[in-house]
């Protein structure tokens, strides 16, 4: 065994509960320290004090469309220096892992980025893990399209892997993509897509409920930003929305909702949160401009205009992603929705990883996971963030921590 550290006089996230403990760390990984310190007497080759810090998993992002000027659905030319470059710079807002979302574009731009998107461990010199790409569209209504452009929207699914292939070039590094369930010939796309190991979300829709729960009876199991480019709740018919609470789905669905403060409601975070807490996944949908400041921007093929915490596209009033960071929409939606610290974490962290299906992996502290963590304080902010053991960052406000 490699180099043994201790973290010691910090709270410590695991079994959803905030537990006073320590966690030990070795060759990468979150060890038992029963089996080292209590088995042969040995002790730790470090111990640092967290000084009463809260240590949790590293956040996991499943829709992100960019940010610090990077914007993943365009530039391709210079789209692997740009991932490169975003992947070390993410880890000052606790990320650890994410999925970079591409929103609809042509077919020959997915040709070119998809392969530059493919799965990569994170580490001390690259950074954050990349998961696999989040293909948001081009199959879905454009009725709903948001900072979608409208003109590459196709207005019909394809049904076999052939095709896909055709479409995209190769769904190898494809890790989600949205699919509005009502288009035709959605459902077996949804199928064909699952078969082949990719997680389809529904979104972007004009869908009622019944189109809703066929999309998910299908194979899908994740809704795209919840409240969002969809059908709003009516009584007579909640549309996607009503999944949250429907009797009829033969799988678990998880929903990704915006907590940045302007995306979703306290309100409507509250009614999702106490109406199906345990599929909540928090998601930043986070644009280019996130980190730059105010200005025009570029997100895909359209200008947004960012102006405080609000981006829209250019002369309009329409929401095009956001600015936002994942530890804020943490303490967001904590705040917001009146649920617990424990539980608004594991929205970042453990509910991904169960949709993205590498909670052995990542999204837990449990013992034998990748060492992904982060320092904290009580508001979210991140102190430090480490992957696979190594500090990748580390704020001027822990001065001394790890001197």
């Amino acid at each position: 065994m490699s180099m043994v550290t201790r973290y010691t006089n910090c709270r410590v996230l695991r079994d959803d509960s905030l537990l006073d403990d320590d966690l030990w760390v070795a060759d990468g990984h979150i060890i038992n320290p029963k089996n080292y310190f209590w088995n042969s007497r040995k002790i730790p080759d470090r111990t640092f004090d967290c000084q009463g810090k809260i240590i949790v998993p590293g956040f996991i992002e499943s829709q992100i469309n960019g940010g610090f000027g990077v914007d993943f659905s365009s530039n391709v030319d210079s789209l692997k220096e740009g991932l490169a470059s975003f992947r070390k710079e993410i880890t000052q807002f606790g990320i650890t892992g994410f999925c970079p979302t591409m929103i609809t574009s042509p077919c020959e731009v997915y040709k070119k980025a998809l392969p530059l998107l493919r799965k990569q461990r994170g580490n001390l010199v690259q950074g954050a893990a990349v998961l696999g790409a989040h293909v948001e569209g081009p199959f879905i209504n454009k009725d709903k399209n948001g900072a979608h452009p409208t003109e590459f929207i196709q207005s019909q699914c394809l049904s076999s892997k052939d095709e896909i292939i055709d479409f995209f070039g190769s769904i190898n590094n494809i890790t989600i993509m949205t699919i509005a369930p009502e288009l035709p010939k959605a459902l077996e796309m949804i199928e064909c897509l699952v078969k082949n190991n990719v997680i389809c979300s529904i979104g972007h829709s004009t869908a009622n409920i019944d189109e809703a729960e066929g999309g998910v009876n299908t194979g899908a199991t994740f809704i795209t930003h919840l409240f969002n480019a969809m059908q709003p709740f009516h009584h007579r018919d909640p549309g996607i929305v009503g999944i949250l609470s429907s009797v009829k789905l033969n799988r678990k669905c998880y929903y990704g909702i915006i907590a940045d403060g302007l995306h979703t409601h306290p309100a409507a975070l509250r009614i999702a949160h106490r109406t199906n807490a345990p599929c909540a996944v928090l998601v930043t949908d986070a644009m280019a401009a996130m980190g730059l400041g105010d200005g025009s921007h570029c997100i895909g093929s359209q200008s947004v205009t960012v102006t405080g915490k609000k981006a829209v596209i250019s002369g309009t009033e329409t929401l095009a992603g956001s600015v936002a960071t994942m530890n804020s929409c943490v303490e967001n939606f904590m705040r917001n929705s009146g649920c617990t610290l424990v539980e608004a974490v594991n929205c970042a962290t453990k509910h991904p990883a169960q949709l993205l299906k590498c909670v052995d992996l990542y999204g837990t502290l449990d013992f034998g996971t990748v060492a992904d963590f982060v320092i904290i304080d009580t508001d979210v902010n991140v102190l430090a963030t480490f992957i696979g053991g190594d500090c990748v960052y580390k704020s001027d406000n822990i001065v001394g921590f790890f001197d």
